[in-house]
């Protein structure tokens, strides 16, 4: 299968409602809250620092999707970014569309902080975050891992 990833200027352009019916039935409500805060510039991921990259098959179809915003914690690295809105379809995974998705996120937010975390509860996404280079670490609640840059 190949693969495109592709920067999102405006998401309002492009077709992700399949991708918000799938992970709604999955019982995931981020895709939503995606779609929403975006129409209603509450986070549109344009601060310093952020972006929003989606992945097209062949055919131009969005099958992935996620960014990263700035996300400083309380008595933490304010260059702190925090992984957002990752989703892959669910005829997609163990293809490669969400490692690349996550390799394009990783090598922008490593120019622009000196972390990049995540939180899941999810047993296969704490298996592919740690293949793909996070380190599991759930000592702050609002994170379960992390991948440090050098800088």
């Amino acid at each position: 299968m190949t693969y495109v990833v592709e920067p999102i200027q405006d998401l309002s352009k492009l077709n992700i409602e399949s991708l918000i019916s799938e992970s709604e039935e999955e019982g995931y409500r981020f895709l939503t809250r995606l779609a929403e805060d975006y129409k209603e510039g509450i986070n549109t991921f344009s601060g310093p620092g952020e972006a929003l990259y989606c992945v097209k098959n062949e055919q131009g179809k969005v099958v992935a999707i996620g960014g990263v915003n700035r996300f400083p914690v309380p008595g933490g690295d304010a260059e702190t970014g925090r992984l957002q809105r990752f989703y892959v379809e669910a005829d997609q995974r163990r293809n490669g569309a969400g490692s690349l998705l996550l390799k394009e996120i990783v090598e922008h937010a490593r120019n622009e902080f000196h972390e990049l975390t995540v939180k899941t509860e999810s047993s296969k996404a704490d298996a592919f975050y740690r293949h793909n280079g996070f380190e599991f670490d759930d000592s702050a609640s609002e994170t379960t891992h992390r991948m440090a840059f050098n800088q």
